[in-house]
């Protein structure tokens, strides 16, 4: 076969409708706990094994696409998986289903902010927090048994792990990502892919040219419009969130320095404020982006409330979709060549040593901090892998063993 032939596409699978996917991923917000590692987790047990809607090389595909671009991964990740079964509709429900539980708690909790004050230091919450541990060691396993089936691949995997600890910076993860795609090209071979799905075959060209297009001059036309419309708070919101959304590498966590910089010298948001806002972010399930819906209720200066909440929430998640809807009509394309494929057999490899990285740090570093803490989580890993349970019940029975052994800790249960 010459060097450039593209592959032969797999048949076309069953699309769903824009509200079966709204009603699947409203479930996955509701209780997709422990960050966006941790989500990517719960979409590989949805879609990959339970309803097969891609197979586990799409899925890391998408994956590897998602992380080489700022924003939030797993909130774009969830919006190709939308885009492929039901179009721009399905792409724009699955954002607006797992983010508005998220987006809505926090909200609520920032009307709530002055009479409550903080009291998200609960044990229930750091259980939430070690949940996630056995979350992304699933999805871990998972993936590295079908994408590094072989020691060329373990090693790639082990080496990108090894980068991103080493280097847990943007440049990092791209290193990572960019180095699995040149051992793949010059060192792996790839067969047919016979199951591949065109996850971006719901956008045209032109509409990914548009979309890109709009990406940057929305970069461009938001700063000047601020400096042209000074008094504007409207178009300062839309500019800072936008601009955050935009730039960040690394999700959430990454973001929330960037934030504080926006919100914080100018005051729209008391530092205190923020932390109380920032400890509630943690407590709640889907993407910690939403935290942004928190920030525009709070702001001191109109809009604030709910309107301020939609504003730094559309401005915050309107790079995710451009830059999902822009690279994906020509990702699909480059994916179906011969060479291509081979960079994306050693790029899936370099993705399964980011997540075994991001296990580590954050995800353990933050969770486990004593032997109860290693005991929950291993408990949480049995019911999850062996017994089957749905992450939902296993998030339910984590948080309550994380109060358990913060009342047991404090003396207020017996040993």
């Amino acid at each position: 076969m010459p060097h450039s032939e593209v592959l032969p596409q797999a048949k076309a699978t069953k699309r769903e409708s824009a509200f079966t996917v709204f009603k699947i991923f409203l479930k996955l917000g509701c209780t997709s706990f422990g960050g966006p590692i941790a989500h990517l987790g719960y979409f590989r047990e949805e879609f990959v094994n339970r309803r097969k809607w891609i197979t586990d090389q799409a899925y890391a595909d998408l994956v590897a696409l998602c992380q080489f671009t700022p924003g939030p991964a797993s909130s774009k990740v969830g919006i190709g998986i939308g885009l492929s079964q039901a179009g721009l509709p399905g792409a724009f429900a699955a954002w607006l289903a797992f983010t508005a539980p998220s987006a809505l708690a926090l909200i609520l909790f920032g009307f709530g902010i002055i009479a409550l004050g903080d009291r998200v230091d609960l044990g229930w919450l750091h259980g939430l927090l070690v949940v996630a541990v056995p979350v992304v060691a699933q999805a871990v396993w998972g993936m590295a048994r079908n994408l590094t089936p072989d020691a060329p691949r373990v090693t790639l995997a082990a080496l990108a792990a090894i980068i991103v600890l080493i280097w847990p910076t943007p440049l990092g993860f791209i290193g990572a990502i960019v180095a699995g795609g040149i051992a793949g090209l010059l060192l792996l071979k790839t067969n047919v892919d016979e199951q591949h799905v065109a996850i971006g075959a719901n956008v045209s060209r032109t509409a990914g040219i548009t979309a890109l297009a709009l990406f940057f001059g929305l970069l461009v036309a938001l700063p000047a419009l601020r400096t042209a419309f000074p008094s504007s708070q409207t178009i300062a919101l839309l500019d800072s969130f936008y601009r955050a959304g935009s730039l960040v590498f690394g999700g959430g966590n990454v973001v929330l320095p960037l934030l504080q910089a926006e919100v914080g010298p100018p005051g729209w948001v008391s530092n205190e404020a923020f932390f109380a806002g920032y400890g509630a972010a943690q407590a709640v399930p889907g993407p910690l982006f939403t935290f942004a819906a928190y920030l525009g209720t709070v702001s001191t200066v109109t809009p604030s409330g709910w309107i301020g909440a939609v504003i730094c929430l559309v401005g915050i998640f309107a790079s995710s979709f451009l830059l999902v809807i822009g690279p994906l009509p020509f990702w699909d394309a480059l994916r179906r060549f011969r060479p291509m494929r081979s960079a994306l057999v050693g790029v899936n490899a370099a993705v399964v040593g980011m997540l075994l990285a991001f296990l580590y740090d954050p995800v353990w570093t933050n969770a486990i901090r004593s032997a109860a803490d290693f005991g929950l989580a291993l408990a949480a890993f049995v019911l999850l892998m062996f017994w089957k349970l749905p992450p939902w019940l296993v998030v339910v029975l984590t948080a309550a063993g994380g109060a358990v052994v913060r009342a047991v800790s404090q003396g207020l249960l017996p040993m």
